[in-house]
């Protein structure tokens, strides 16, 4: 075979391959979660408040880094995504008593 066939061949094993991992996340979280609506947020990567830690975790991914302050009567925690240089990061999401509570993107 000419080598432009082995390369049409390799690119649909890529897009199949991310085909099936797509569709076996997406069941995953409709296993999890038993809300369609629910699930195309997380398949989406959004955030919102109120958003507990699992379902952040299930739409972004774990964070590259966590700050944890605890206070008096709550535990705040800054999650960090999107490194952009040592201790940069593009978002951060604050976290208090295991709710999202808000964010600072730039």
């Amino acid at each position: 075979m000419e080598w432009y066939w082995w390369l049409a061949i390799l690119i649909l094993l890529v897009f199949f391959n991310e085909y099936y991992q797509t569709k076996m996340r997406r069941n995953r979280l409709m296993k999890k979660y038993n809300n369609a609506n629910l699930v195309d947020k997380l398949m989406k990567k959004m955030f919102w408040q109120g958003q507990s830690e699992e379902q952040l975790i299930d739409s972004l991914g774990k964070p590259l880094d966590i700050d944890q302050k605890v206070l008096k009567t709550k535990v705040k925690e800054t999650w960090k995504y999107n490194s952009t240089g040592k201790n940069r990061y593009a978002l951060r999401i604050i976290i208090e008593n295991g709710e999202v509570v808000g964010w600072d993107q730039k």
